[in-house]
């Protein structure tokens, strides 16, 4: 009897153990698809391309951010930047048209034009880096050793404004012919100098050009001043001979005026006009030690005394 019961209980648990089981399955299975589902997810951001490959081959390749699904085991994610990046040209030396040599260093601005082309031709990021790069370099070579020393240097008649935008336009071309997916949007000259061993005698020449400048406007400094004076003295003279001239009428007519009414003065009392003119003359000739002797009966011997 005993071991009725211990059979019958263990029929009876069987069921809800098999239930458990087939739930922890279940859960289990959901947690490895659920894994599998998130781990297979992948988000494209705005400043990326996503490359889908399948066993090494691009399936996919995607531009617009949002989420996406890869499938899983079979397929790998990469991903390409798609703004612009910067890439230093390392320095080199060149020769320009007259036998200088130079030192120059730029950069490149560029970008990822068309990501299929790039894999394709150019395979990775890195390659087709390099063979920018390679293409800047030359052509920067060529179209440098076509201009004078001079002209490179010369910041008042530089033509490296317009030379920046040729390299551009022939980098692109060649890049374009190749097919490596990639766009040139700037190439810019940081730098163009002398290599060190010629660096002392360039500054020579130029210091001496300068001084050999600044000589020139003193030269003309001093014409210009010396033209001013002497046209400022012409005008000086020219006025104080008008001044002059002004003055010496202006004279003439005081005197005249002057004489005239002298003369209307003295024709009124003659005998007056001829004691103040003696008078006058005394005035100029005698001093304190003046000693005259007159007549005793001379008028001005009367006049002295008070005699009428």
């Amino acid at each position: 009897m005993a071991d009725e019961k211990i059979v019958n209980m263990g029929e009876k648990k069987l069921p809800f153990i098999k239930g458990y089981i087939r739930a922890g399955i279940i859960l289990l299975i959901t947690i490895i698809l659920l894994v599998i589902v998130l781990t297979n997810i992948f988000i494209v951001k705005e400043n990326e391309f996503k490359v889908v490959r399948q066993f090494g081959e691009v399936v996919r390749i995607i531009e617009q951010p949002g989420l996406n699904m890869k499938i899983p085991f079979i397929q790998s994610v990469t991903t390409l930047p798609k703004y612009q990046m910067t890439y230093n040209v390392q320095e080199a030396e060149i020769n320009t048209k007259d036998k200088k040599r130079l030192i120059i260093d730029n950069y490149t601005v560029w970008k990822i034009d068309d990501p299929k082309k790039l894999i394709a031709n150019a395979r990775t990021l890195v390659n087709a880096e390099t063979k920018m790069a390679e293409f800047v370099f030359s052509t920067v070579r060529s179209e440098l050793g076509q201009l004078n020393y001079d002209d490179i240097i010369n910041d008042e008649k530089s033509s490296r404004g317009s030379l920046n935008d040729q390299v551009t336009d022939i980098v692109n071309e060649l890049l374009e012919k190749d097919d490596y997916g990639i766009v040139v949007t700037d190439v810019r000259m940081k730098r163009t100098d002398l290599p060190e061993e010629n660096e002392q005698s360039v500054f020579t020449r130029m210091i001496s050009e300068r001084e050999s400048t600044a000589q020139g406007y003193l030269s003309k400094g001093d014409a210009e001043k010396n033209r001013i004076i002497a046209e400022t003295d012409s005008e000086v003279k020219e006025m104080l001979a008008n001044a002059e001239a002004n003055a010496e009428e202006i004279r003439s007519q005081g005197e005249s005026e002057a004489a005239k009414m002298y003369n209307s003065a003295y024709s009124k009392d003659p005998e007056f006009y001829e004691m103040y003119r003696t008078l006058q003359s005394y005035k100029q000739t005698i001093n304190d030690e003046t000693v005259i002797i007159i007549p005793f009966d001379s008028p001005y011997a009367q006049l002295l005394k008070g005699a009428q």
